[in-house]
């Protein structure tokens, strides 16, 4: 049996190990288009601040690890699947036959329509190619740029500060991360941040980007004119779907698949941000950009495609981020549901906020900042669908009686329909 995976990223790799570990004679080929190992793209923070070396961000400790498990690595772009032949090519115009498919080649970085935004010192920060630009620009003493004040933004911005840099972050929505939290939570996240000396400008967008002779002039909609010797561009991600065209597979947002991450061709799967996985708290299909997500997927994936059925009951969605020591997180459906009753604790000069949603006698979603010591119980609650009784109204008074409404509910002490 032929296993060609596309991606080198967790999904591809996870499912590589899964599909050699219950069919020990299979043919495995992992295709990635970087020239690097298999590595996280999560790693590359660390990377910037010097606390690992590039071989810090590989996937496994060694490249033997691949050799040992019989799994080829192939570094090369794939062009085109051709499903009706079942067959693969590469960007140098080699073919390669497969029984079963796995694409997983994750995202791209979706770049703003801005004047200047192509200029040699304008980088995402996706890759370790990217990585190596800005650690080459983002000097001691110099202006940076970040536009976008993201999940990805947010990453990546205690490792640009700690690199000593003067550092404006620019944001076009009303509140820093607008994806995972609501605006009482981004705006305290942002005040942190000013408390940091971190210029952080919400309801602001980036007008144009300008060579000047010092570096760069950065234009902004507020009529302030920003000086840098970098911009580094973090404004979200997009599914990468290019290699799809004319195969006849279905996709939307992502590649649609159904619950053993199978797309609409048998033979082929899908896997990480490239796939339009299930929503555990809605039972919706959607793209789901995070690293448990994609490790998750690839494993569902890698046990069909050796015959063992295994479904997928959907992931519940989850952020958690470290923002210069201020960690955030939220879970499931941490915006509520028309109608449903929510639970909040909000104190800001202590930098801290809970924000608990509730359907009938059932947590469904979370958002927390500065109070992270229950972000086990929150996902517990939610995955487990646990009723919580008594304790629905009795957390609505005091969100910090979670641990008391874990443990009586769990232990069924105390509950009362």
């Amino acid at each position: 049996m032929q296993h060609i995976i596309i991606g080198a990223g967790p999904a591809g790799v996870v499912a590589a190990e899964t599909i050699r570990k219950y069919d020990p004679e299979a043919s495995i080929t992992i295709i990635g288009d970087e020239p690097e190992p298999p590595y996280s793209r999560m790693a590359i923070p660390y990377y910037l601040i010097k606390n690992i070396d590039e071989s810090g961000s590989y996937l496994r400790d060694s490249v033997d690890h691949y050799r040992i498990l019989n799994i080829e690595l192939v570094q090369m772009r794939v062009d085109q699947v051709d499903a009706a032949n079942k067959k693969v090519k590469l960007a140098d115009g080699n073919v390669r036959s497969y029984d079963k498919l796995l694409i997983a080649i994750g995202s791209r970085p979706v770049n703003p329509p801005i004047p200047g935004i192509d200029l040699p010192q304008v980088h995402s920060c996706w890759t370790l190619k990217d990585a190596r630009s800005i650690d080459e620009l983002a000097l001691p003493g110099v202006n940076v740029v970040l536009i976008g004040a993201g999940f990805i933004g947010c990453i990546i911005m205690e490792a640009l500060v700690r690199r000593g840099i003067n550092l404006s972050v620019i944001e076009t929505g009303n509140r820093m991360v607008p994806r995972m939290l609501n605006e009482k939570a981004g705006g305290l996240l942002k005040k942190w941040c000013l408390d940091k000396c971190i210029d952080v400008r919400t309801s602001c967008s980036v007008q144009s980007v300008t060579s000047t002779e010092n570096g760069l002039k950065v234009s902004l909609s507020d009529g302030d004119e920003l000086p840098a010797a970098l911009v580094i561009i973090a404004t979200g991600v997009k599914s990468n779907l290019k290699i799809l065209e004319g195969s006849g597979i279905e996709v939307d947002k992502g590649i649609i698949v159904n619950n053993q991450m199978q797309t609409s061709d048998s033979d082929i799967y899908a896997a990480g941000d490239v796939a339009q996985g299930m929503d555990f708290s809605t039972g919706k299909y959607e793209v789901q950009a995070i690293q448990t997500t994609a490790t998750d997927h690839g494993r569902i994936a890698g046990m069909n495609m050796v015959g063992k059925a295994t479904a997928h009951h959907g992931t519940v969605n989850m952020n958690v981020l470290d923002t210069m020591g201020l960690i955030s997180c939220s879970f499931g459906l941490w915006m509520g549901i028309e109608g449903g009753e929510q639970a909040e604790l909000y104190s800001p000069d202590q930098y801290q906020y809970v924000n608990l949603q509730f359907n009938d006698h059932c947590l469904i979603g979370a958002s927390c900042i500065g109070k992270t010591q229950h972000i086990g119980v929150l996902r517990g609650l939610i995955e487990s669908k646990i009723k919580l009784g008594v304790w629905r109204q009795r957390l609505i008074g005091n969100t910090n009686l979670i641990m008391e409404a874990y443990m009586a509910c769990t232990q069924d002490l105390g509950y009362s329909q």
